[in-house]
């Protein structure tokens, strides 16, 4: 059984084995595959992080990468938004006291602690935000494990996206893993991560998600503007 949360750093742009580069530069050099078939949903985003909010992540959101990338965000949010401040989407930096106040508000910075199940229960989240735009069909499937045979991940691992991919997991699956405020806050923001929700279907989805997660408006506001600031 491949590592969960091996490969939620290898979603989210930590540095491929044994190379200098990240699974997002690895999918760069894979784009020519694709480039006369383009994916007609947005699902290579949840594998590549395709999107541009994937492509664009800047400062210490890229730095910090894997979930780190996720809780930090999440933890920044959750604090302006805690403030009563305005949303803002100006790039923040996270300081070394950020990231440690984020962990002693108990935002999972270290993949180390986080549970084998949690770690599962994002990728699957972000897999779904990604494949909420429509159907993937065979031959979709079959460009997207091209870039994936190209990013290095390990066949179990590949099989296990292309599973969820088919079978993506449902609302009730997701909102059940979180046991606490801060993991809600983490999947929202994983699931945000994923895609850029340019169209109705996904807007649509992170409405929902939102809404069975029980986050209240005024923090969705400040995780799209915090995520928004991260990507530019």
């Amino acid at each position: 059984m491949f590592d969960p949360k091996t490969l939620l750093d290898q979603l989210l742009g930590s540095k491929v084995p044994g190379t200098e580069d990240t699974v997002r530069g690895k999918a760069g050099q894979a784009v020519q595959l694709a480039k006369d078939n383009p994916l007609a949903t947005g699902a290579i985003a949840a594998v590549l992080l395709g999107t541009g909010t994937g492509r664009s992540l800047t400062g210490s959101a890229l730095k910090l990468g894997g979930m780190a990338a996720i809780a930090g965000l999440g933890y920044q949010a959750y604090k302006n938004y805690q403030a009563g401040k305005a949303p803002d989407n100006t790039p923040q930096t996270m300081e070394p006291e950020a990231i440690t106040d984020a962990r002693d508000a108990g935002f999972d910075m270290d993949i180390e602690k986080v549970d084998d199940s949690f770690a599962m229960a994002l990728v699957r989240a972000m897999i779904a935000a990604a494949r909420s735009d429509g159907e993937v069909d065979a031959d979709e499937r079959a460009r997207i494990a091209d870039r994936l045979a190209v990013s290095g991940m390990e066949t179990e691992a590949q099989t296990f996206i292309d599973n969820e991919l088919q079978n993506p997991a449902s609302l009730d699956e997701i909102v059940a893993a979180a046991t606490n405020d801060e993991q809600k806050v983490e999947i929202y923001t994983a699931s945000r991560l994923a895609i850029d929700p340019d169209t109705r279907a996904e807007r649509g989805y992170l409405d929902l998600l939102a809404g069975r997660l029980g986050l209240p408006d005024a923090l969705i506001d400040h995780i799209e503007a915090t995520v928004s600031g991260a990507s530019r």
